[in-house]
């Protein structure tokens, strides 16, 4: 009687195909986060295109663009700030836009997006998370969960390095939580040359404190002048809502300062993203483009203003 063996493998044997396995991982594993950062990238182009259709959409019926956002008030109760009440941001102008007319209608825009005398108004609608104004590449901000976050009050410290206006994490630490509101990672051009905190009707570019700017008054070219940018949410999360009045860099968190290059530098009011590479902006034709983080800053600086003057021979 013959007797048959079977034959495993050695320690060797199997030492080599999990080592080979290894390194086919490690060969695919770029390539798997590449395509899905590709497919993240692309979601997040498709939301910023169909802000930039309701931006025209809007224009078309009210022959301008949005405000920044809307100041001076006589709400009755509004205690802070008071220039800059009721605070309703461009983008909640745009809900009807973008399927979301139902909570647009509860909006009393008369009313701010937060006064401490009634911090129940309007509650509901400042958490209400939507899912145009979230970019899937972006990360969770400081106080953040589940895409709404704990506004912080404003310090108040003048020079005080933690809360300076623009530099390192605007919420958490030791700020106490003015009210809870969903985020937003797209924000609206401010301008360049002025600061939003200092001189918030002073914007050079299309959004800002009571801003009326209508296409014929950029006339820089449409195709030359970004209208909306990305804001990743690294030192503090942007919001859809408006300006809410007593909080820290309350401007900064609806509109952005083209100051930097994107992704440089430490500081939140700049234009920054998840992506790798660069930051994608709605420029005031409708159209939506990813500039280099390498973008020469001078080029960057014309992109950013709706009548400066410059030219560019061809937007990036």
């Amino acid at each position: 009687m013959v007797s048959r063996q079977t034959r495993a493998f050695t320690l060797v044997e199997l030492l080599v195909v999990i080592a080979i396995i290894g390194v086919l991982v490690g060969l695919l594993l770029p390539a798997v986060q590449a395509a899905r950062e590709s497919a993240r990238r692309s979601s997040c182009s498709n939301n910023m295109r169909q802000l930039g259709l309701a931006m025209h959409h809007y224009h078309d019926h009210a022959k301008r663009f949005p405000s920044g956002w809307i100041g001076s008030s006589s709400a009755a109760g509004a205690v802070a700030d008071e220039d800059e009440q009721p605070g309703w941001g461009w983008a909640s102008r745009l809900l009807p836009q973008i399927e979301a007319g139902p909570l647009y209608d509860r909006i009393d825009f008369r009313s701010p997006v937060f006064d401490p005398v009634g911090a129940d108004v309007h509650a509901e609608v400042r958490r209400s998370v939507i899912a145009t104004f979230l970019c899937p590449s972006d990360t969770r901000g400081p106080t953040e969960v589940a895409g709404v976050f704990g506004i912080g009050k404003e310090s108040g410290e003048e020079g005080h390095e933690e809360h300076d206006h623009h530099f390192h994490a605007v919420d958490g630490g030791d700020l106490e939580t003015l009210c809870e509101v969903a985020k937003s990672n797209y924000v609206g051009m401010y301008g360049w040359q002025h600061e939003v905190d200092d001189e918030p009707a002073a914007g050079d570019g299309i959004l800002f404190r009571n801003s009326r700017v209508s296409v014929k008054d950029v006339t820089d070219g449409t195709s030359k002048t970004i209208l909306l940018g990305e804001r990743s949410s690294r030192l503090g999360c942007s919001t859809w809502a408006g300006v809410i009045a007593g909080a820290e860099v309350m401007r900064s968190r609806v509109v952005g300062v083209g100051d930097h290059v994107p992704n440089t530098g430490e500081h939140f009011d700049d234009f920054t993203s998840g992506h790798h590479g660069g930051v994608q902006f709605v420029y005031a034709d409708g159209s939506c483009r990813l500039l280099s983080d390498s973008i020469d800053e001078t080029v960057y600086h014309a992109l950013c203003t709706r009548a400066g003057g410059e030219v560019v021979a061809d937007a990036p």
